[in-house]
């Protein structure tokens, strides 16, 4: 049997479970065994098989654990990474540990079991993109330093705020896949990002009325879209990305934001956003 691995099947992680896993077994890791278990209800309901774990992805034993329960099952042909905290719902700290670390641990672990032709995906953020540039030599440590050097780098250790670490997180989802591409390329695998703009989850709802909120619901307003994205849309790209028309894309990440990033770089309001 193929299966199909999704750490924090939210919103956007049960959408894109749904749509590559057809005639496959869904292992769900999430955070805490009662949100795992929604998760597989709820997919359970829509005719899929899953299996419900719990893993904090910033965890390395618990990552290995998903990665070894997976194996037992079948052949591992996807793996989402979806989890993850926004600035308005963890620490520096936190954010960081989760997002940009364990992210890391995740692209490591699974690009050692992931089956021939297999694909993955990170889920990032156009938060990503809003950071100033770095120096080629620290996109280079982002992008390939062991995932237990990350939180060490100076640069990393040197964030301010909590949306200076989401950024930097971010910004580390989209030069990881560049960098792992290469090693699960070992596995004839493939490795993606998608990084959205204002989807409609929980998580957007937190922003949306967080401590940014006035920053927010300016974005929403002003973006050319002129609206939030679904879980759906997400989902539609990331199963062409995963599947076989998205076969030579591999250490990519896709923006879909509703123009929100142009927007805040060349919008009649830029120097509002700032």
């Amino acid at each position: 049997m193929e299966v199909t691995v999704v750490f924090g099947a939210g919103g956007i992680g049960q959408a894109i479970a749904r749509r590559i896993s057809i005639g496959r077994l869904i292992v769900v890791a999430n955070r805490t065994q009662a949100s795992a278990d929604a998760a597989a209800e709820g997919l359970a309901r829509a005719g899929f098989e899953v299996t419900a774990m719990q893993a904090d992805i910033s965890d390395r034993a618990a990552v290995q654990a998903v990665a070894a329960r997976a194996g037992t099952l079948g052949a591992i042909k996807a793996v989402v990474q979806a989890a993850g905290v926004s600035p308005s719902q963890a620490p520096i700290a936190a954010i960081l540990k989760v997002d940009l670390y364990g992210t890391a641990v995740v692209l490591e672990e699974f690009g050692r079991v992931i089956a021939p032709g297999g694909s993955g995906l990170v889920i990032s953020s156009q938060s990503g993109y809003r950071m100033p540039a770095l120096s080629a030599e620290q996109d280079a440590l982002l992008a390939t330093a062991p995932a237990d050097d990350l939180l060490a780098l100076d640069f990393v250790k040197g964030v301010t705020d909590t949306l200076h670490a989401y950024q930097m997180s971010k910004r580390c989802n989209s030069l990881r896949v560049r960098g792992e591409a290469v090693n699960w390329a070992k596995r004839d695998a493939r490795i993606n990002a998608i990084s959205p703009g204002i989807i409609v989850t929980p998580l957007a709802q937190d922003e949306l009325h967080g401590e940014r909120a006035e920053f927010y619901q300016a974005m929403l307003k002003q973006m050319p879209a002129g609206r939030a994205g679904t879980p759906d849309e997400v989902a539609s790209l990331a199963a062409h990305i995963m599947g076989p028309e998205g076969g030579f894309i591999t250490g990519s990440d896709f923006l879909i934001d509703g123009g929100a990033t142009a927007n805040f770089f060349h919008g009649p309001q830029t120097a509002s956003l700032a």
